[in-house]
C-alpha cells in the first residue's frame, strides 16, 4: 500500500483532449432550423461555428477513457503513476457502480488508485482542481488524475434549438501533480444557489420523478425551443444574468483572497458559455481583450471540458505561458460557481 506524508504544492502538470469524429456545422443548423435564419445575427454573437457530437451508443466514460490514453500518450505518463482518479461528468453508465470505477479498469489504473464520480456540469472542472489540491496538500498523493466528459447532445431535444447550437460534446483529461515549488494552484472560490437548481436541468429519469410516458409530452418556450421532462431545459435568459451578476463576483473575491489585484492577472480563461456573456462582464470590470482566451468557435460548450481545452489551446498557442497569473472560472448547472488562479 502506497504511503503519502511529504507536504507538497499542487499545479497543473498536463492536459489532453478529446473530440468526437461527427461535426454539426452551423451550416448544417440553419438546415436543420430554417425559420432560425431570421435570427442568425443573434446566434452568432453565441460564438460557435461548429460542435462535435457523439454517437448514439457512446458514454461519458467511453470517451473520458480516450481523453485519457491521449494525455498518457502525448505527454509520456504511465498508468501506474496514477493514486486518484476523479471523473465528472453529467452522464454515468449505470446508477451503480460508479463510471470511474469502468474508467479505471479500461485505463489498467494501478488497485492502489482511488477513484470517485461527481455529478456537475460547467463548474466542475474548478471543483476538481480544488478536490486534486486537496488531495495532494492534504493527504500527500503525487497525482491525481481529473476526467470532464460530456454527452449531452443526446440530452438535447431534437426541436430544441437554442441548446441544439450551444452545446457540443467533448472529453478532457488533466493531470495535477505534487510540487515543490510554491506556485500551481493558489486560491479557490466556490458558490451555489440551489433555489434556481431548475433554471438548468432534466427533470424526469432519476429518483425524484421517474420517466413515464408524459415525461416525452413536448413543452414549447416563448421562444420557440421545444423540449421535454426528458429532455435538457435550460432557461437560456436566467443562465444570462446568472453569469453576469456572478462572474464579477467571484472573480473580486478570489483576487481578494489571492491578495493582489486584478492587474496582476496575465491571462482570463472562462467556461465557454458564451462569448457575448464573456464579452460583456470584461467589459464591466475593465478586462483588456488581449488578457482574455476563448476556444468555443469550434467546439461549443462543452460543459465542464470546456474550461481545460480552452487553457490547453491557450498553451499550445503560447498565450498561457509558464509563470503567469492565470484566472480560472466557471459557472451553470446547480447553479454552480468556482474560480482560482493558477500558474503553470
Amino acid at each position: 500500500m502506497k504511503e503519502f506524508t511529504t507536504k507538497m504544492s499542487a499545479y497543473i502538470k498536463a492536459i489532453s483532449y478529446y473530440l468526437p469524429e461527427k461535426i454539426f456545422s452551423n451550416e448544417d443548423f440553419f438546415k436543420t432550423f430554417p425559420d432560425s435564419i431570421t435570427q442568425k445575427e443573434n446566434y452568432l454573437r453565441i460564438g460557435v461555428q461548429e460542435r462535435h457530437i457523439v454517437e448514439e451508443n457512446i458514454t461519458a466514460s467511453d470517451i473520458g477513457v480516450i481523453a485519457g490514453l491521449n494525455l498518457f500518450k502525448e505527454h509520456n505518463i504511465k498508468p501506474e503513476e496514477i493514486d486518484f482518479l476523479l471523473f465528472c461528468s453529467l452522464e454515468f453508465d449505470y446508477h451503480f457502480p460508479s463510471s470511474c470505477s469502468i474508467i479505471q479498469a479500461k485505463l489498467n489504473l494501478p488497485k492502489s488508485c482511488g477513484a470517485t464520480d461527481y455529478n456537475l456540469g460547467c463548474s466542475g472542472y474548478i471543483y476538481g482542481l480544488g478536490i486534486a489540491k486537496g488531495l495532494i496538500e492534504s493527504l500527500g498523493m503525487k497525482n491525481v488524475l481529473l476526467i470532464t466528459a460530456s454527452t449531452l447532445s443526446k440530452k438535447i431535444h431534437p426541436k430544441d434549438k437554442s441548446s441544439r447550437f450551444i452545446f457540443g460534446d467533448a472529453s478532457a483529461a488533466t493531470l495535477i501533480s505534487s510540487s515543490e515549488k510554491n506556485n500551481g494552484l493558489g486560491s479557490f472560490v466556490f458558490g451555489t444557489d440551489g433555489k434556481k437548481a431548475e433554471k438548468i436541468i432534466i427533470k424526469d429519469g432519476a429518483a425524484r420523478n421517474p420517466i413515464s410516458k408524459d415525461s416525452y409530452i413536448e413543452i414549447e418556450d416563448e421562444s420557440g425551443n421545444i423540449t421535454s421532462n426528458a429532455h435538457l431545459q435550460m432557461e437560456g435568459t436566467g443562465v444570462f444574468y446568472f453569469g453576469l451578476k456572478t462572474i464579477p463576483i467571484m472573480i473580486e473575491d478570489v483576487i481578494k483572497k489571492e491578495k493582489i489585484k486584478l492587474e496582476e492577472i496575465d491571462l482570463f480563461i472562462f467556461h465557454q458559455a458564451n462569448l457575448f456573456l464573456i464579452s460583456t462582464v470584461c467589459t464591466k470590470l475593465n478586462i483588456p481583450k488581449e488578457k482574455v482566451y476563448n476556444y468555443m468557435e469550434k467546439v461549443g460548450n462543452t460543459v465542464a471540458s470546456s474550461i481545460p481545452i480552452t487553457l490547453y489551446e491557450a498553451m499550445k498557442e503560447g498565450k498561457a505561458k509558464p509563470g503567469q497569473k492565470i484566472l480560472l472560472a466557471g459557472f451553470g448547472v446547480g447553479l454552480s460557481w468556482g474560480a482560482t488562479i493558477i500558474e503553470l
